[in-house]
């Protein structure tokens, strides 16, 4: 059994980014047709995940020329060359399937905002704080050193 899961976890990707349902995504996939290989992308919000380990998978969905458009892509599948998280979407589910019944302004999602908290800390949308550093307070202790030679 444990040899099932080594082989399970020596197939798992590691290199690509953090992105969630409501996200902005360009998915870069080799094709081959016939003797030759290239890459293609194919860039849409990614509306659902099937999370199961290396059978793990994402829909992504565009609007080409008004049809609507799917993708299912495995997540650990060596034929992806790379993913680009182009927006971060502000969304309040984890399937966005309502999307496949609205088209125009209406499937608009409204995009993640970096935001400044009580204390002058600016959140990232990622969701940790950092704190900004005080110029004056480093000048201030450079000086402090200065003047004690």
């Amino acid at each position: 059994m444990s040899l099932l899961k080594d082989l399970e976890t020596s197939k798992l990707r590691s290199d690509l980014p953090a992105f969630k349902p409501g996200d902005t995504i360009r998915v870069y996939s080799r094709i081959k047709e016939g003797e030759k290989e290239r890459v293609q992308y194919f860039e849409g919000i990614v509306i659902g995940f099937h999370r199961n380990a290396v059978s793990s998978t994402f829909k992504v969905r565009k609007e080409s020329y008004g049809v609507g458009v799917e993708r299912t892509y495995p997540m650990h599948s060596p034929l992806i060359e790379k993913i680009i998280v182009k927006k971060k979407g502000d969304v309040r589910r984890a399937k966005l399937f309502f999307l496949r019944e609205v088209s125009g302004k209406k499937a608009r999602i409204r995009e993640k905002k970096e935001w400044i908290g009580k204390k002058g800390v600016v959140v990232p949308a990622e969701g940790t704080a950092e704190r900004p550093v005080d110029e004056s307070a480093a000048e201030g202790a450079a000086q402090s050193t200065e003047t004690k030679e």
